[in-house]
């Protein structure tokens, strides 16, 4: 099962969800690594992320719907400063 699965919203998905009353994340650029416990989605406002895995790399940018599986390990290399939309659903 993928852990990393990224897809591209139209203006209608954005608002059926309500992401964009979701609570807002920034990071500067850095690098650190993470391990999920539960379930995150997220969409991206601005910035560039590689999302490294056991599965391989994710290049994350503007526009992209993000669902980072319960259990993965990874590591964020923030290639230009983030900020997103997130939700644990």
């Amino acid at each position: 099962m993928k852990k990393v699965i990224i897809q591209k919203l139209n203006e209608k998905e954005i608002d059926e969800k309500g992401i964009r009353s979701w609570p807002v994340w920034t990071k500067e650029i850095s690098r650190f690594d993470w391990t999920y416990s539960g379930d995150e989605e997220c969409y991206i406002i601005d910035g560039e992320i590689v999302v490294e895995t056991d599965d391989g790399n994710y290049h994350i940018k503007p526009g992209d719907f993000v669902t980072f599986k319960d259990g993965l390990k990874c590591v964020w290399d923030i290639k230009a400063p983030v900020k997103k939309h997130y939700n644990f659903p």
